[in-house]
């Protein structure tokens, strides 16, 4: 029996022509659809409410449960609101939707576009690294051995459990002459260290520190901090408090430096746009916002969410800013090259 049938080309139209066909009649029918522009209202406001939330985040109160630095905290990811509200938008064929994102996105590029292009150049005289190796690191030398093969000149440790002290220094002896620990965490350079000291950053225990380096291109003050932890708590919020009061602490320290050119080393327990810690980024510049790739998230681990672990530099320029390969610990080590 003869097969019954008529190829496109028989049936006088051609592929691309059936598609544009297709695509005249959809847009034909929308163009009817009367109803465009009043559905999808809700998602419209969804869209300004998301576009308030980036633009004001600085005005939303700490007094209740620390809301503004938690949003900050996260604020990044406040974009992917714009992906989910676009294809709900998609779906409910609504113009107004559209049109509504445009507001969200286009804040959220002014906020953080400059992130997703690479800033990093070649050179720099000195490459510093810092990790919060995790007191129950099960291989502190091999974390440490990790950490000496980065090639880093200057090497800052946080959460170092006393036990495992000798661990991380008879690895780490090699590479590095001088080192210091205080409290629970070190500092080991290629270069002479001296005014080695605690810093106080109101905890009741010794979890910060600075140290003069020699570099051979000039003396450089290097701080050392590990700043108290931050929770997320049902009937509480995000308790930051002891945080805040020591990121003011670290912030005078640093104002009060006699050396003109300082980095800071370290676990802040938060961004660069959590408020709370403007005592110390109002003074210094993050390396990963000036010379890095991409927004460098270092925590957690297996899954970086946010960028708590900081380079920052003072009468520095910074050159190049990244995340090191994964080792033991809960954070990721980040690396920076710097100008001197």
């Amino acid at each position: 029996m003869a097969q019954a049938y008529m190829t496109d080309t028989e049936n006088g139209s051609s592929g691309p022509e059936r598609s544009g066909s297709r695509l005249r009649r959809r847009l034909e029918s929308l163009r009817h659809d009367r109803g465009i522009w009043r559905r999808g209202i809700l998602l419209a406001l969804c869209a300004l409410l998301l576009t308030l939330l980036m633009v004001f985040h600085a005005q939303i109160p700490n007094a209740i449960g620390n809301l503004g630095s938690l949003t900050e905290t996260f604020l990044p990811w406040l974009g992917l609101g714009v992906p989910l509200l676009l294809a709900a938008a998609l779906l409910r064929r609504s113009a107004t939707a559209l049109v509504a994102l445009l507001l969200p996105a286009l804040v959220w590029l002014n906020l953080f576009g400059g992130l997703l292009t690479d800033k990093s150049e070649t050179g720099g005289n000195l490459m510093v690294a810092t990790h919060n190796v995790n007191a129950a690191n099960p291989d502190p030398r091999g974390t440490a051995r990790e950490l000496a093969d980065s090639g880093a000149d200057v090497v800052a440790l946080q959460e170092l459990k006393p036990s495992e002290v000798s661990s991380y220094e008879s690895a780490l002896s090699d590479t590095y002459a001088y080192h210091s620990v205080q409290g629970t965490v070190g500092l080991w350079s290629k270069y002479p260290m001296t005014g080695t000291q605690p810093v106080d950053i109101k905890m009741g225990w010794t979890r910060a520190m600075r140290s003069t380096v020699a570099t051979p291109s000039g003396d450089v003050a290097v701080y050392v901090a590990h700043l108290p932890s931050v929770r997320v708590k049902v009937n509480a919020g995000f308790t930051a408090g002891q945080r805040d009061d020591s990121a003011d602490a670290l912030g005078e320290a640093i104002a009060r430096e006699p050396v003109g050119k300082v980095v800071l080393l370290g676990d802040l327990n938060g961004t660069m746009n959590d408020r709370a810690l403007n005592a110390v980024t109002s003074q210094m510049r993050s390396t990963q916002g000036a010379a890095g790739d991409g927004f460098g998230f270092s925590w957690p681990a297996s899954f970086p969410m946010a960028r708590i672990d900081q380079i920052m530099v003072k009468g520095i320029r910074p050159v190049s800013s990244w995340a090191l390969p994964e080792t033991n610990s809960d954070h990721l080590p980040i690396a920076a090259r710097v100008e001197i």
